[in-house]
């Protein structure tokens, strides 16, 4: 028998040598494992299921509102109009879809600063569709172990008339959803009435089956992937988080070691943790990874690993919290749940919370104080200037007024900036509700020097005289 030779103390020991990258045949991207997600119940999947009941009775109901005798909130592309309840905006009032951008995104960053990616867990259009469509699936096919002993069985007239009713009932969803997103754009109750005999424009069928295909596929197939790979907010949400940004934590010192024992056994005596490695909170994941292993991108904050480790720890008589909501400083220094929340509020959140309230409070001010008027003025090229009667010197122009209520108004036509300038025919005009009135206006002055002189026309409503508008515009003398 030979002896293996003795190596000196101090000498390097040998490492077994890495193995060699596979040349043909490899893959970029890991191989997707379908995950089997288990129902929990608890305070957090409650909390979800409220989140779904709200955001989908705005979504599926505000189109069918009314408002004035009209769809409440309606996008309307045809007419270039958006009205909001009692608010009618035009393409000039762009400005107010890039501030509510603006207030959108500090929400999304206050919120995050604070705790993490609830808005993900809680509120995502991804996530609340994926919920939805898993509960179908859980009706139809069962729980976690028959779907996943279905999806192993091999094909069979039970299987496919499981799948059948599962792809039926998501499709059914799936067009539900978009018919009523182009209900956004479109006059949803028109539409409904071109449904049966099917007299929807090109552009309304297209979106329609259009969203209701990326709802099935990104809801019914995708689900995780789209969280994981594809949502840029689980790429720059570190950017955001801090020592005192409350997310979903394992608490490692209390459950490690983790390891199964008799129910009612010591822990303590065994050496090991609460932590029983059950594997439910993997189980219950969204986007099955393990808490245990610590913050990781993948996490959404749904907190469905939370109630599914409470549910456990009532079983085994330990105490609840072992994976909770927490912050790293509260793990590290042993803080308090109030003094956890006292750290919450720090600076930075004072300043998001401050740049937030002075954005919405601004936008607000802006939009109460907004005139429902406007009017353009162009000089009409084809006639720069010609002599009338009397010799007076007439130049005509494109007036264009923009009545933004949804009430009709009087209004009166004035010219000013020079002396004599009088408007040729009648100086009231007429504007229906949220509607644009084009008029030629002629005006005559009777002798003023050579050259270009500047005049302005006024607009005044005749019921709300505060109401006015004052264009400036040029008068040719030749």
């Amino acid at each position: 028998m030979n002896k293996a030779t003795a190596l000196p103390a101090d000498a390097p020991k040998p490492t077994a040598s890495p193995p060699k990258a596979k040349q043909e045949g490899g893959s970029l991207y890991e191989k997707r494992r379908k995950i089997h997600i288990r129902a929990v119940t608890g305070l957090f999947n409650n909390l979800r299921w409220w989140m779904v009941l709200f955001t989908q009775l705005l979504f599926y109901g505000l189109p069918w509102a009314d408002w004035n005798g009209r769809q409440a909130v309606l996008f309307h592309l045809v007419e270039r109009k958006f009205y909001l309840f009692g608010m009618v905006l035009w393409p000039q009032d762009v400005i107010y879809l890039a501030v509510l951008l603006i207030i959108s995104a500090y929400g999304l960053f206050l919120v995050t600063a604070v705790a993490g990616r609830v808005f993900c867990g809680y509120a995502c259009p991804q996530t609340v569709y994926t919920e939805i469509f898993m509960w179908i699936e859980r009706k139809i096919e069962g729980e976690r172990p028959a779907r996943i002993k279905l999806d192993q069985a091999p094909w069979s007239a039970r299987k496919a008339r499981l799948r059948a009713t599962k792809f039926a009932l998501w499709g059914a969803v799936a067009l539900w959803t978009g018919f009523t997103f182009v209900g956004f754009f479109s006059p949803i109750r028109e539409m409904a009435g071109s449904l049966v005999p099917w007299n929807l424009g090109p552009w309304e069928t297209f979106w329609l089956f259009f969203y209701a295909g990326f709802t099935l596929l990104m809801a019914g197939f995708m689900r995780e992937q789209v969280c994981k790979y594809m949502c840029p907010y689980a790429r720059f949400q570190s950017v955001m988080f801090d020592s005192n940004t409350m997310i979903v934590t394992y608490d490692a010192e209390r459950g490690e070691p983790r390891g199964s024992r008799p129910k009612g056994a010591d822990a303590k005596a065994r050496g090991l943790g609460s932590c029983v490695d059950c594997n439910i909170c993997v189980q219950v994941c969204p986007t099955g990874i393990d808490i245990r292993q610590g913050l990781q991108y993948e996490c959404i904050g749904c907190a469905a690993c939370i109630d599914g480790c409470d549910e456990v720890m009532d079983k085994v008589g330990q105490p609840r919290g072992l994976i909770r909501y927490s912050t790293e400083n509260a793990m590290r220094d042993y803080l308090s749940r109030r003094d956890m929340f006292a750290h919450v509020l720090r600076p930075r959140i004072l300043l998001y919370t401050g740049i937030l309230v002075l954005i919405v409070a601004a936008a607000a001010w802006s939009m109460a104080t907004r005139l429902t008027l406007r009017v353009d003025v162009m000089r009409d090229r084809a006639t720069l200037a010609r002599e009338v009667e009397d010799g007076a010197i007439e130049n005509v122009y494109a007036l264009q007024i923009m009545n933004t209520d949804e009430q009709p108004h009087r209004f009166r036509l004035a010219v000013t900036g020079l002396p004599g300038a009088v408007i040729a025919g009648d100086e009231l005009v007429n504007v229906p509700a949220s509607a644009v009135e084009k008029l030629t206006v002629a005006v005559r002055v009777p002798e003023a020097d050579r050259g270009t002189h500047a005049i302005a026309f006024e607009i005044q409503d005749i019921d709300t005289p505060a109401t006015r508008v004052v264009e400036k515009t040029t008068f040719l003398m030749p």
